[in-house]
């Protein structure tokens, strides 16, 4: 399974660089210069990173081969992936990574089935997206008092939701 680490985004400046959406924890690693990185789609890539710095919190990159604006600019959009594989697991037993909580049924404490996660969004504060059979999908913040279990081999994720939440 193919995680994504980054999704290119716009050009900056005049020389080839590109800002990267960082989707890891880890971006001094995943971003290292002189690496390879896989691409989606898979014709895009692999890009090697020639340089890379950050600039007012945001990561900017120099793909080998990517020359001016307009060759950083056919780069947009482009996600930056790696093997599910080369993720380490955690220690902590409260820590999952997404490609773990994707594809789990959830359900309430009550036992009723509600839906299947879909993925994960960090926006500040992590959320569940939750696809329910016919109705709008539902977002679940990702904390210990909505979500009391996760049960990874049972693959499932049970969510107690105040009033109104599903």
């Amino acid at each position: 399974m193919q995680l994504v680490v980054g999704r290119i985004g716009r050009p900056h400046g005049v020389r080839g660089e590109v800002t990267v959406e960082v989707r890891t924890d880890d971006p001094e690693l995943r971003f290292a210069e002189g690496a390879s990185v896989v691409t989606d789609p898979a014709s895009r890539g692999p890009l090697v990173i020639e340089s890379r710095r950050w600039h007012k919190g945001v990561l900017l990159i120099a793909f080998e081969g990517v020359h001016g604006r307009d060759g950083a600019e056919e780069l947009r959009g482009t996600m930056l992936v790696i093997d599910s594989a080369e993720v380490e697991p955690s220690d902590d037993p409260d820590e999952f990574h997404d490609h773990q909580l994707v594809g789990l049924a959830v359900e309430t404490v009550s036992g009723e089935p509600v839906g299947e996660i879909t993925d994960v969004l960090h926006h500040g504060q992590d959320l569940l997206v939750v696809r329910r059979c016919g109705q709008d999908d539902a977002l679940i913040p990702f904390v210990k008092a909505l979500v009391p279990e996760v049960d990874l081999t049972g693959g499932r994720l049970v969510v107690d939701p105040p009033e109104g939440l599903l």
